[in-house]
Order: structure tokens, then C-alpha cells, then sequence
């Protein structure tokens, strides 16, 4: 028998019960459709965190006071007190050349407040390489001129703040106060959206340190020169351990630490941050393949548990066939087209309700979607693979029959 033979009596086959033939394809259908869809879905997920933790850096350290034991012998969680100082900032600065970047900050929450618009926000107390550490860039405006930085009263808002403020009103030259206290819009900062953990990066308004300290802290117990937090640019990625221990080694020396003492600090390495959350989304990718692959193998489970009926029904004509001279691997291989026609049928169809699913959640969802011809020819190699696997058996029990044997069929 040739190829077209075999796959006319495979179409007559399936024809003669082509309700359960449906019924079979379905399960291939659906598996087919949930691995586009699961795998869009999680290949867009993967993508789209990697964009946000991206901004993160991978050359950065940030480093937050608190940490050890406070009064009582309690633990002290880190960033919960002023541990840190700009002089930690110089020093590191100038003892360790591997660092581009330092900016110490402080930071607190307030209402800002213009005319009748007021919103609830967080302010930043900043030093001059706070920018190039948090790639900030001004939209409209200017950024902070060096006077700034000794005590003056200009503040730069983030997008949100802006909208909330202004509206569609120009901003910058306009006064607004942080608290009780009046500042002149210098600048608005570029937007810079959704955070790597999930926070409004343009909810944010800025202020220089030192102004900061004097005019938005209040009553807090701030001793002179703290700082809540130090962030550090390394010129190079591949040095960002080394310069974690150095850093480590310079402020325990400053804070006159002894050896076997907890820290007072708490150092972050960004990079091993982003590698936690890539290894992460990485897992629950290859966890939703797992489940859409789990729909697939049910499917073909499907197409060999008809196929095995079909070759105990047809046990006669099988006989029959192989007294008139076919061979077994003519037989072999007409039930394994006849495997083969529903699994692709079906995946032909499970390809196009995955695509159109896949679109769907791109555009009704909540879930990012990344559909790409890498992901429609997975499928399409699972609805081969699942064909072939799952019909072998079935087509080689048929071939394995004895022609006199299956004559005395009924």
C-alpha cells in the first residue's frame, strides 16, 4: 500500500465513527491549545519581570542601617535606625576606587499639597549620584544645580505626583508644600512605571539631602550626619562581590565592630536580587509547560484507548486484509495514520483555539502574553509526537495478530 492508499482507508476508517473520532481529537485539541496558551503566557510573564527587574541593576549595593541588637537585647530589623552617616558615604567613595557611585538618603511619607489638590506620597532626601545609580531622567524642568544641595527648596516630582497635583497644568515654577513646608517645582521626572517589586516608581518626590534633614524630618531622632540608606554604583559588574566585602570590612572598621558582633548594617547585592527572581519566573514557566503537557498526555491517552477498541472491533477485517495479502507492516502502518490523522486534525485545531486564546489573554487579561512561531511550532511538534507515540502501540498489536485466528472472528 502507498501513502495515499493508506491514508484513504485511514479517512474511511475514521468516517465510519466520526462522532467518537470528534470526541477523540478533543483531548488533543484541548491540550494542544492550553501548552500555546500556558506557554505564552508563561514565556510573557518571564519577559516582562526581566524587563522590571532589569531596572534594578546588576552593578549595584544598597546599603541599609539597622540590623544587629538594640537596647534589651531585641533584634533590630534592618533599616529600623540610623546606623549609617554621610561620612560612611565618603569613605566609601574615596577608599574604594571600584565604586562609580554613592548617594546616602534619608526618606519619609507626607501629604503633598497644591491649591486644592493634595496626595498622600513619599519623599526622598537625595544626594547628586542618586541619578545616574537609579538611571532617573528629567522630563520637564531642570534637575538640582549644586546650591541645591546645601539646603534649598527646590523639589523634583515623579509623574504620578504630577498628574495627581496638575493635571494637564504645567508644573514646574509652582509651589507646593511637603507637610507645612513650601517647595518650588524645579523639574518632573521622566516616568519610569511599575518597580521590579510591583511599586509606583513615579509616586515619588525629590529633595536634597540636606534639606531633607533640616525641613521634612521633623521630630524624628536623626543624629547629625544620618543617613537611612547608602546605594552604590560599581564601575564594573563582575567586581560587585568584591566591593560587597570591602564595603563590609570599611564599615564594620568605621562602626568599631568587633569580630564575632552583629552588623549594624545591612548590605543588598542587586544582582543575586535579579538572579533570584529570573530563576524564579524560570520555574514557574517550565511549571505551567508541566501542567499544559499533563492536558496533552491525557489526550493521547484518549487516542490509544480508541485505537485499541477499534482493533478489537476490526479484528475481522484485519484478517481478512492480511489473507489477501497484507503485510504487518502494511497494517502497522495504516493504524498508525489512522492515530496520526486524529492527533494532527486535532492539534490543527488546538493550534488555532491556543492562538486565539493566547490573544485574548494578551489583550482581556491581566496576564502579559508572549505568542511567537517558537511557541506554535512546540506545538504542533507535541501534536506529532503525541500521534506517534500513543498510536505505536495499538498499530503494532494489530499487526502482531494471526490472520486464522482473526478470521474465526465473529
Amino acid at each position: 500500500m502507498n501513502f495515499m492508499e493508506i491514508l484513504r482507508t485511514a479517512v474511511f476508517a475514521l468516517r465510519g465513527n466520526w462522532l467518537r473520532s470528534a470526541l477523540t481529537s478533543l483531548g488533543v485539541i484541548i491540550g494542544i491549545a492550553a501548552v500555546i496558551v500556558m506557554v505564552s503566557v508563561g514565556q510573557g510573564t518571564q519577559a516582562e519581570i526581566d524587563k522590571l527587574v532589569s531596572g534594578l541593576g546588576s552593578n549595584r549595593l544598597d546599603i541599609s542601617g539597622g540590623g544587629g541588637f538594640g537596647g534589651g537585647g531585641a533584634r533590630v530589623a534592618a533599616g529600623s535606625r540610623y546606623s549609617l552617616n554621610e561620612g560612611d558615604a565618603e569613605a566609601i567613595r574615596d577608599q574604594i576606587p571600584e565604586v562609580q557611585y554613592v548617594a546616602a538618603s534619608l526618606r519619609g511619607g507626607t501629604q503633598i499639597v497644591y491649591a486644592e489638590s493634595n496626595w498622600s506620597t513619599q519623599w526622598e532626601g537625595v544626594q547628586p549620584d542618586f541619578f545616574a545609580i537609579n538611571d532617573w531622567e528629567i522630563a520637564d524642568g531642570n534637575g538640582f544645580e549644586a546650591h541645591d544641595y546645601s539646603g534649598g527648596k527646590s523639589v523634583l516630582l515623579g509623574e504620578t505626583v504630577r498628574r495627581e497635583l496638575f493635571g494637564d497644568e504645567d508644573a514646574v515654577g509652582q509651589t507646593v508644600r511637603l507637610g507645612r513646608v513650601p517647595f518650588t517645582v524645579g523639574g518632573v521626572l521622566k516616568a519610569k512605571g511599575q518597580g521590579g517589586f510591583g511599586q509606583d516608581q513615579d509616586d515619588i518626590v525629590l529633595v536634597p539631602l540636606e534639606t531633607a534633614r533640616r525641613r521634612l524630618m521633623g521630630a524624628a531622632n536623626v543624629p547629625p550626619g544620618g543617613v537611612r540608606q547608602i546605594a552604590l554604583g560599581v564601575t564594573r559588574a563582575e567586581d560587585v562581590d568584591y566591593v560587597q566585602g570591602e564595603v563590609e570590612a570599611l564599615l564594620r572598621q568605621r562602626h568599631r565592630i568587633q569580630p564575632g558582633d552583629e552588623d549594624d548594617f545591612s548590605v543588598r547585592n542587586i544582582a543575586e536580587v535579579v538572579a533570584t527572581r529570573t530563576q524564579t519566573t524560570r520555574l514557574m514557566s517550565l511549571l505551567l509547560g508541566a501542567v499544559a503537557t499533563i492536558s496533552l498526555v491525557v489526550g493521547g491517552i484518549g487516542i490509544m484507548n480508541i485505537m485499541l477498541v477499534s482493533v478489537t472491533e476490526r479484528i475481522r477485517e484485519i484478517g481478512l486484509r492480511m489473507a489477501v495479502g497484507a503485510g504487518p507492516s502494511d497494517i502497522r502502518r495504516q493504524f498508525l495514520a489512522e492515530a496520526m490523522l486524529i492527533s494532527l486534525i486535532g492539534g490543527v485545531i488546538g493550534i488555532a483555539l491556543g492562538v486565539v486564546g493566547a490573544l485574548l489573554v494578551g489583550r482581556f487579561g491581566s496576564l502579559p502574553v508572549a505568542l511567537n512561531g517558537q511557541v506554535v511550532a512546540l506545538a504542533a511538534g507535541f501534536s506529532i509526537a503525541t500521534g506517534l507515540f500513543f498510536g505505536y502501540y495499538p498499530a503494532r498489536k494489530a499487526s502482531q495478530l494471526d490472520p486464522i485466528e482473526a478470521l474465526r472472528q465473529q
